[in-house]
């Protein structure tokens, strides 16, 4: 067992520490010019404006930039030329990668069955998609993120295709104005967060993990969960799948989300202590009624319009109580 140091247990009381307190209006544009200089560098430090993005979240009318140094489009350390090119860079990158599909697409139909099936499959995802707003507004150009998902499908080969990235794709789309920002912040978002939606890669190891944090943290819930409960925790895969998009009220809440995952904070693999916080959620209610696995996973699936800075909020003070407490070295080793 291992306690972890103090200067983490400080910042995770900072961190937490803004559900205590009226929260502050998100960065603004004027507030997110002010932390560059002249020349586009960078003048505060990049943890102080990931502290501000976990605590108060990002204007829209910045957030497409803010990603883009999130994720890892662009330097932390770059100036604006700079950017400009790299910018230039993966616009040519993708139109390259563009090309080369169209060349090898006739030969991946001929000898591949699973990219035949694949590319079907994502047809039919994108037509299942509501794409107007409340006015009946067309929101999204199908057609580009069906193009882009088949794309992304052919070139990452650690990331296969699998249900939920077109409704995750669609919220880059909607973010940014060109195919080439919307491929590329995409794959940067898989890696920056180590592919934790990713079925063959992050979602089973999330799982584990979020048993392992429940038995830890709250033993008598897991007895529960281990016995009348049994399977329901592993049946939470779409949570980590979809990137828990499902569960709220809005995209703005989504991307809100999203970004504090990009930032790291308060700590690594962020989204297990937001589904634990879910969990907790239904908590009572599960005791009380001594529910089933499948009840369980009906009272999980109907948490929907959660606000994202509530939510937030509850799974920083997890991290805040469990860095008070003898941490066993599988989670130390997960969450820092």
């Amino acid at each position: 067992m291992t306690t972890l140091s103090p200067e983490n247990s400080l910042s995770a009381r900072q961190s937490a520490s803004f559900i205590l307190v009226k929260r502050k209006p998100p960065i603004d544009k004027t507030e997110w010019d002010s932390f560059f200089d002249e020349n586009g560098h960078l003048a505060k430090s990049r943890d102080f404006i990931c502290v501000n993005i976990l605590e108060r979240g990002l204007h829209p009318f910045v957030r497409t930039e803010a990603w883009k140094f999130l994720t890892g489009y662009f330097s932390w350390q770059s100036s604006q030329d700079e950017r400009l090119t790299v910018d230039s860079m993966r616009r040519k990158n993708y139109k390259a990668l563009c090309q080369m599909y169209e060349k090898i697409q006739p030969l991946l139909e001929n000898l591949h069955r699973d990219f035949t099936e694949t590319r079907n499959n994502i047809a039919r995802d994108i037509q299942k998609i509501y794409d107007k707003d409340p006015l009946g507004n067309v929101l999204i150009d199908k057609k580009r993120l069906e193009k882009i998902l088949l794309l992304s499908y052919v070139c990452n080969t650690q990331a296969e295709y699998q249900q939920g990235f077109h409704e995750m794709m669609m919220l880059f789309q909607l973010m940014v104005e060109h195919d080439h920002e919307t491929f590329w912040l995409f794959q940067f978002f898989l890696q920056k967060t180590e592919h934790s939606c990713v079925i063959n890669i992050g979602v089973a190891k999330n799982l584990d993990m979020l048993s392992t944090l429940i038995t830890f943290l709250d033993p008598v819930f897991a007895e529960h969960l281990k016995g009348k409960g049994a399977g329901a925790v592993q049946s939470l895969f779409p949570w980590f799948c979809f990137c828990f998009q499902r569960a709220f009220k809005s995209f703005d809440d989504v991307w809100r989300l999203w970004e504090v995952l990009l930032t790291g904070k308060p700590c690594r693999n962020f989204q297990v202590l937001v589904a634990y916080s879910m969990l907790q959620m239904v908590r009572e209610q599960v005791l009380q009624e001594s529910m089933g696995g499948d009840d369980i996973l009906l009272a999980c699936n109907n948490l929907i319009d959660l606000d994202a800075d509530e939510l937030i909020s509850a799974a920083c003070m997890v991290y805040a109580e469990l860095i008070q407490k003898d941490v066993p070295q599988t989670l130390k080793d997960f969450f820092l």
